[in-house]
């Protein structure tokens, strides 16, 4: 993997483990915030604001489901991105 594609991954990791309140190696790729870290739908959105202000992108609120492991949030960001 390209050093650009693990930085955005890292700081993905950190807005929401910054958001969830809790410590980076308590979150996986796959990790569910909902089930696993006990997040909530306001703590999601406050994920996807904090990572369209990062990324200067636009995420649209239909993608949350999308958005439930590190996996799922890269993979919206990217694509709203363009990367």
């Amino acid at each position: 993997m390209s050093s650009v594609h693990e930085e955005r991954v890292q700081k993905i990791k950190e807005i929401v483990c910054d958001v969830l309140e809790i410590e980076e190696d308590e979150v996986t790729e796959i990790s569910l915030f909902k089930e696993d870290h006990s997040a909530d739908s306001l703590r999601s959105i406050e994920i996807l604001a904090n990572l369209e202000k990062e990324f200067h992108v636009t995420i649209d609120q239909s993608e949350l489901p999308r958005m439930v492991h590190l996996k799922g949030v890269y993979e919206v960001v990217a694509e709203s991105a363009g990367w």
